[in-house]
């Protein structure tokens, strides 16, 4: 007898009804069939009409042009953020739900740089992925109209290239659309928010995803990526008291901004406080500081808050952060409630592998934007 005849004998040849919970796997099979496609269709329409029809030798006609003008294949193409069309009249903006926006600046690094390569890293290996998500059922390509802007430009100076980033997030926001930042240093985090704060009415929340607490007013009395939070809460409508930093601790924090952190009264939390109170309870604290008495929030996500073991391509690299699915779990659960602007920050390429940090950053994104158009936050301008 063959050995594997013997093995599972009460489960081999039962006739019991096999009784599913209600499983997560199960039920996204189900909504899968109610997406709909049209959005992939007229994206693989116009890659024939714009890029040729393919060769008569190719039998399986229906996905593939000639000249690639879409998303497949993934390993090929002009690397826009997913692939979403390059819109070079940004006046136009305001026609997108969502527009993807490189902000290529590392002067304000301290310790490792590269950042200035964050967007390029992200964009690459953002191709990777389609624009469906399968647990939570949601297909951004067919949700929201969405684009990639391009960077900001910033010149080799701190001030100089703060206000330009200022600039370009108030105009992306000023025109109804939400902007995706890929940084860039966390110094960029001050413009970033400065520009939402000056496009909106009321008062802006800040959540933040980090294991540093970047509230030194100077470092090396320059406005480095120690600082962002310090001048971002003196913007007058963007109040500390409504800023909540998330992951917090280790051996980087520097005890400046702490002090800062302590005078104006901002919410801590440490990744052991985490653990003990849970993620659920996590959002719900986040969000209930952020959002008091504000009209939107700014959503700050480092990718060093992971594990320095997920994220080896970063500045300052921290052991002890989040796991991944830790750290997408909490930027999920303050999406649903809605985000005016979102930064992921302190990607650097060159200390990089097989570019797993980018991706992190990258499933942050469309992680958030899914949580978003799941709850209704986003979304319309689709034709």
């Amino acid at each position: 007898m063959s050995f594997y005849k013997s093995h599972a004998p009460k489960h081999r040849e039962h006739t019991r009804e096999v009784k599913l919970p209600e499983l997560e796997g199960m039920k996204a099979l189900r909504e899968e069939g109610q997406i709909p496609s049209r959005q992939w269709e007229e994206e693989v329409r116009r890659g024939k009409e714009f890029g040729l029809d393919c060769v008569d030798s190719i039998e399986d006609k229906s996905e593939i042009s000639c000249f690639q003008r879409g998303e497949l294949p993934h390993w090929s193409g002009i690397n826009t953020f997913l692939k979403t069309p390059y819109l070079e009249d940004v006046r136009k903006v305001g026609e997108y739900d969502v527009a993807f926006v490189g902000v290529p600046f590392d002067i304000g690094t301290t310790y490792r740089a590269g950042t200035r390569f964050g967007p390029q890293g992200i964009r690459r290996i953002s191709s990777l992925y389609t624009t469906y998500n399968f647990e939570m059922g949601v297909d951004l390509r067919e949700s929201l109209k969405m684009c990639d802007v391009g960077d900001i430009f910033c010149p080799a100076n701190i001030t100089k290239s703060h206000d330009q980033i200022t600039k370009g997030i108030a105009h992306i926001l000023s025109q109804g659309t939400l902007p995706m930042i890929m940084g860039g240093d966390h110094s960029i985090g001050f413009p970033c928010a400065r520009g939402v704060a000056q496009s909106i009415e009321g008062k802006l929340g800040i959540i933040h995803l980090d294991r540093h607490i970047d509230t030194q007013e100077k470092d090396m009395d320059e406005i480095m990526h120690t600082c962002p939070w310090f001048h971002a809460t003196n913007i007058p409508n963007c109040p500390p008291t409504n800023l909540v930093q998330v992951g917090i601790g280790g051996w980087q924090v520097p005890r400046a901004g702490v002090k800062k952190g302590r005078e104006r009264g901002s919410t801590v939390l440490t990744i052991s406080d985490i653990e003990r109170i849970g993620i659920e309870k996590t959002i719900e604290i986040a969000l209930e500081v952020a959002w008091k008495g504000a009209s939107a929030v700014y959503l700050s996500f480092d990718v060093d808050s992971v594990d320095a073991g997920f994220v080896p391509g970063t500045g300052w690299p921290e052991p002890g952060g989040f796991l991944p699915r830790e750290a997408l779990a909490i930027l999920k659960g303050v999406a649903k409630e809605g985000i005016a602007a979102m930064e992921a920050v302190e990607v650097s390429p060159p200390y990089d592998i097989s570019d797993i940090t980018a991706l992190v950053a990258v499933r942050a994104m469309v992680d958030v934007l899914a949580s978003m158009t799941k709850h209704g936050r986003i979304g319309g301008k689709l034709n």
